[in-house]
């Protein structure tokens, strides 16, 4: 399997990667370099047979990436989140787009080839294609799935200026010729792929938007705007430990007029073939059961934060303090539970492909942008001010001029100076720095808007029918009584 080593080389490809207003190297520089290096540790991880993260793919015959590979059974279902944990605890849940994630939905897209075979071409060997390269090359796809910004009150057709959004602008024999933008391109930048697609709907005269493929990152004609780069302002690991590991890019994808080989096309021009392929293959649960995992991994890590937090602070023992760190633990377990739960009600689908139970799968999803804000809101009011009368950076611990004082005045019983330090510079990093900022975003709404979570994916797998028949068959037990 593909090491760590071959990753780090895979990137210098001549990508056009583009911050402040130039092109970067991502293997050096100090905005991708970092977050790379985290990545590159989990492809060594994978390529360690003790780390149980292998086995042997049917579609290959050979060893392969269990993250990648198709549930067709309860017990690879538990086996595939056992190894998608071993990745998040690794990042302790902060990496939001690692390579599991987009290849989980490669995965579903390759357990239902027919839903690609529709319209005037069939793309179904396509998918089952890149699928088996997936497993066999061991790679890192991201995905832009969102349309720009520009309006959300009308789709790319109802929009002044041509191909804001990527679309088809003509075909040709060799295949597609795509021109536009597309985000939320999270790791895209070190990524060796990008699938590109639309999820929200689209209307009839939005035909030419409606495309599903897959590129390599450095393709000619593509270029990725990134978001500004928190990393490089990263004084150094002890005061910005989250930020200085884990701060994947988020880029804008622009497409001038790139050749999009038809193998690499999954859909052209189909309106309803954007949605199947989300929706009829499982892709959409199995894809965002893989979030929910790698969402408790990160939860629990913020909660030992904060009982390490009240530990430090001397204060665990007080019954309002223990009331929050009661609560933090109730919302962690509750995302947890849900993991299992999902795990536990799944099925098979018609193509034998195990998918987890979308109930609690999509109830916790709904919950999600109300329990991390939470969970930040209890950590800042263990922490207090706590996190603001901190050294200005490390070298206040180190200098001679202002490390006795440090020591002396920032400790607390039975806990060095350094410790707590160094504990309070991570909740910081949680809870207050830029980094921070960009997760609670993140976390928010990575799966869409609150409102469709809710309004879309929690209420219509609820199964309201049955909760209504038992209540009809409640009403009908009894009647207006004659005296």
């Amino acid at each position: 399997m593909r090491t760590g080593a071959d990753y780090l080389a895979s990137l210098r490809d001549g990508r056009v990667v583009l911050v402040d207003g130039e092109q970067v190297d991502v293997a050096t520089h100090p905005a991708f370099a970092p977050v790379a290096r985290t990545v590159a540790e989990l492809f060594d991880i994978a390529a360690d047979p003790a780390s149980g993260m292998q086995y042997t793919a049917p579609e290959t015959g050979e060893t392969a990436n269990r993250a990648f590979g198709i549930p067709r059974s309860q017990e690879e279902l538990r086996l595939r989140r056992e190894a998608i944990e071993t990745w998040a605890r690794h990042t302790h849940g902060w990496v939001g787009r690692s390579p599991d994630h987009v290849g989980t939905f490669l995965a579903s897209f390759a357990a239902h080839p027919e839903v690609f075979a529709g319209g005037d071409r069939d793309f179904s060997a396509n998918v089952a294609a890149f699928h088996r390269r997936l497993l066999a090359e061991n790679l890192y796809v991201s995905y832009a799935i969102i349309p720009p910004q520009v309006s959300r009150a009308t789709t790319a057709s109802g929009w002044d200026g041509e191909y804001l959004q990527v679309g088809v602008v003509r075909e040709t024999e060799e295949g597609i010729v795509v021109r536009g933008s597309q985000m939320l391109a999270t790791g895209a930048a070190i990524a060796d792929e990008i699938f590109v697609s639309c999820i929200k709907p689209l209307g009839p005269d939005d035909q030419d938007f409606a495309v599903g493929f897959v590129v390599p990152t450095a393709a000619p004609g593509l270029k990725l705007y990134c978001r500004r780069p928190y990393a490089p302002a990263a004084t150094s690991a002890f005061d910005y430990p989250l930020t200085s590991r884990y701060d994947e890019p988020d880029a804008l994808v622009v497409f001038d007029d790139v050749l999009i080989p038809w193998e690499r096309v999954f859909v052209n021009r189909d309106t309803t073939g954007v949605r199947r392929q989300f929706f009829d293959t499982g892709a959409h649960a199995l894809g965002n059961w893989q979030a929910q995992i790698r969402f408790a991994t990160k939860l629990k890590f913020i909660a030992g934060v904060a009982r390490r937090v009240t530990q430090v602070n001397g204060v665990d023992k007080i019954p309002s303090v223990q009331e929050k760190l009661g609560e933090l633990g109730a919302l962690v377990s509750g995302v947890e539970s849900a993991v299992l739960a999902a795990e536990y009600t799944a099925a098979p689908d018609d193509a034998g492909q195990w998918l987890p139970g979308k109930r609690a799968l999509y109830g916790s999803m709904g919950l999600q942008s109300e329990i991390y804000p939470r969970v930040l809101a209890i950590l800042r009011d263990l922490v207090g001010g706590g996190v603001l009368q901190l050294p200005s950076s490390v070298r206040d611990l180190t200098s001679p001029v202002t490390a006795p004082d440090i020591e002396h005045y920032v400790q607390s019983p039975g806990v060095a100076s350094e410790e707590r330090v160094k504990l309070f510079k991570l909740a910081w990093d949680i809870v207050g720095s830029e980094f921070a900022g960009r997760h609670q975003q993140y976390e928010m709404f990575y799966a869409g808007a609150p409102f469709v979570v809710k309004g879309v994916y929690s209420y219509r797998n609820y199964g309201y029918e049955q909760v209504l028949e038992d209540v009809e068959q409640f009403l009908g037990s009894y009647k207006i009584e004659t005296v």
